[in-house]
């Protein structure tokens, strides 16, 4: 049964008040001066993190915050060292667009019920030493897995957060996760908590080797 003033239809009874709401805005904004773009961020930076080093500028900045990072020479590399590290748990999650030569062979689980979840990053940022994940891989894997395993290849690592996300431009998800480390809190009695509200443990597998052209992500 419908509340009175109100159709089943949804909020269209709503219409007339929402279009005051917005006139009223629209009005209060319309003598507001337009304040112009500050343009690119000038503010401190790590020394090199534009440089040729970005990759060792991003390993620096993601292991200060809690995170590992372990790099490979090529992905046959990484392979044999997610044979032997995924061998230490029962159970995995993979995310829907890690590719399959990056898939350890182990049982797959629930995110929830899983030790380990495996991921792959669109991008990551030098000068924060954050991975950035898209939605499509799958947010639970990315998220409720204990440990974290992302994968980041080295033409993806970017030096600056703006350079990462112009990259992003043309394939947006609908949503990004940035991962600057493993979860943390020290909200309760200011004592440091890991895996709170996420993995305890985030490793990168930084990937040098030039393996191609990027696979675009799929939906899963």
């Amino acid at each position: 049964m419908s509340a009175p003033g109100r159709t089943s239809g949804g909020d269209a009874p709503m219409s007339g008040q929402r279009a005051r709401i917005l006139a009223r805005t629209s009005a209060a904004l319309g003598g507001r001066e337009r304040v112009p773009h500050p343009g690119d961020f000038t503010g401190p930076r790590p020394p090199d993190a534009r440089g040729s080093d970005r990759l060792r500028s991003f390993e620096e900045a993601l292991v200060a915050a809690g995170g590992e990072v372990v790099r490979f020479a090529s992905v046959e590399e990484a392979r044999r060292w997610l044979a032997d590290f995924a061998a230490a748990f029962e159970t995995i999650s993979v995310g829907a667009t890690v590719p399959a030569s990056l898939r350890p062979s182990r049982p797959a689980a629930m995110p929830r019920a899983a030790g380990l979840g495996v991921s792959i990053a669109r991008a990551a940022v030098a000068e924060t030493g954050s991975l950035v994940l898209d939605a499509r891989d799958g947010r639970r894997t990315q998220l409720l897995p204990p440990t974290h395993l992302v994968w980041i290849r080295a033409f993806d690592v970017h030096a600056t957060l703006r350079d990462a996300l112009l990259d992003l431009w043309g394939d947006l998800p609908s949503a990004v996760g940035f991962h600057s480390g493993p979860s943390k809190s020290a909200d309760i009695g200011q004592i440091l908590v890991r895996g709170v509200h996420g993995p305890g443990r985030l490793i990168a597998g930084l990937i040098v080797e030039d393996d191609g052209p990027r696979a675009a992500p799929s939906t899963p």
